[in-house]
């Protein structure tokens, strides 16, 4: 199946989204601050540039898209008609390097927590804020 836009629009379209300071980011961000947690942002001398780093709780937390992550289950992870073969490559690769950088950041004595964008959606937000709270009372 052929791509419904143009290679121009198409590059237009994916320059747009952005790696970091996504709205579901900034709601997690603006969310601990306000509950007095304070954190450091994309530390690139850690595995993966986590979304959040929260240095005094050896916690790190990433907040992933669940399209590019492969969250399976997800009503907003649907692999693309087109060029479906390289799509799966793309986000099998991502699903890999998540869990490789996880890994990494356990041996390393991090937590490491993941929030996925749909968990954050307004039926599901408060109560995975909740628990994000509850969780970092509780473990850290």
């Amino acid at each position: 199946m052929a791509d419904v836009h143009s290679p121009e629009v198409r590059s237009y379209n994916m320059s747009r989204i952005k790696g970091k300071d996504t709205k579901p980011e900034l709601l997690v961000r603006r969310f601990l601050h306000s509950n007095g947690y304070r954190y450091g942002l994309h530390n690139k001398k850690l595995p993966g540039k986590p979304d959040l780093v929260l240095r005094k709780y050896k916690t790190v937390i990433f907040v992933h898209g669940c399209f590019w992550h492969g969250h399976e289950g997800c009503k907003y992870f649907k692999i693309p008609q087109t060029r479906t073969e390289w799509w799966k490559a793309k986000i099998n690769r991502n699903k890999e390097l998540d869990n490789q950088n996880s890994t990494l950041l356990k041996r390393k004595g991090w937590q490491v927590l993941t929030i996925h964008e749909c968990e954050l959606k307004k039926d599901l937000q408060a109560k995975t804020l909740q628990n994000l709270l509850g969780y970092l009372r509780t473990n850290c």
